[in-house]
C-alpha cells in the first residue's frame, strides 16, 4: 500500500512540472512582438569548389527581437550554381535559422544553422543515362554579419554576408569528393510591423 501511495504523489508531482514547464514556454512564445521585420534579398553566392563566377540568388527572412541586442531570424532562398565544367549544376534551397547580436543598432553578427535541399542535375547529353539525378537533404552551419542602413521609419536596407559550412559531399564525377562550402553577399529591404 505504501508504495502505491508513493507513486500517487511522485505522477502529481511529475505533471505540475511539466504544467510549469509549459506555462513557462508558453510565456515565451506569447511574448509580445517587439519589431518583427519582413527583409526579402537579391544577392550573390560562390561555391568554394564552383566555377569562377559569383551566381545571383534570392531570398526572404523573418527577423524579431528576443531582446534589445539579440535578434532571431528565420529564412528561406534560392540558389544555383554549375560545377565541374558543365558536367553538374546544383540546386539549393536553404531554409535556416540564425541569432545576431546587435551591439550598436547598425551593426549584427552572429551564426545559426540550416537544412539544405540539394538537387544535383548531370549533364545526360555528356554522361549518358548511367548518371542518374539525385536530391538530398543535408545539414549546416554558418557564420556571418551585417550592417542596418535606415531609409524610413520603418524600413532599412540590410546588407549581409555569409560563409556556410557543409559536411563533404560524394558525387560520381572525378574527382569524388568536393567541398560544398559557400559564402553569400546580400541586399535586403527590411520592413519593420
Amino acid at each position: 500500500m505504501i508504495s502505491h501511495a508513493k507513486a500517487l504523489c511522485i505522477v502529481p508531482g511529475r505533471a505540475g512540472v511539466a504544467l510549469l514547464l509549459l506555462l513557462g514556454l508558453s510565456l515565451l512564445v506569447a511574448r509580445p512582438v517587439r519589431g518583427a521585420e519582413l527583409i526579402p534579398s537579391v544577392g550573390l553566392t560562390k561555391s568554394v569548389n564552383g566555377d569562377a563566377d559569383a551566381k545571383v540568388f534570392g531570398g526572404i527572412a523573418l527577423r524579431g527581437d528576443l531582446l534589445p541586442f539579440l535578434k532571431d531570424e528565420i529564412g528561406i532562398s534560392y540558389r544555383s550554381e554549375t560545377v565541374d565544367g558543365g558536367l553538374l549544376k546544383t540546386r539549393m534551397w536553404p531554409v535556416t535559422a540564425s541569432l545576431w547580436l546587435q551591439p550598436v543598432p547598425l551593426l549584427y553578427g552572429g551564426a545559426g544553422v540550416g537544412w539544405y535541399n540539394v538537387t544535383y542535375d548531370y549533364n545526360q547529353a555528356v554522361l549518358g543515362s548511367a548518371v542518374q539525378d539525385e536530391t538530398k537533404q543535408q545539414f549546416g552551419v554558418h557564420v556571418g554579419g551585417g550592417m542596418r542602413v535606415p531609409i524610413a521609419p520603418s524600413a532599412a536596407l540590410d546588407l549581409s554576408g555569409r560563409y556556410v559550412m557543409m559536411r563533404d559531399q560524394r558525387s560520381v564525377l572525378v574527382p569524388q569528393h568536393f567541398n560544398p562550402d559557400f559564402w553569400t553577399a546580400s541586399l535586403g529591404l527590411a520592413f519593420r510591423f
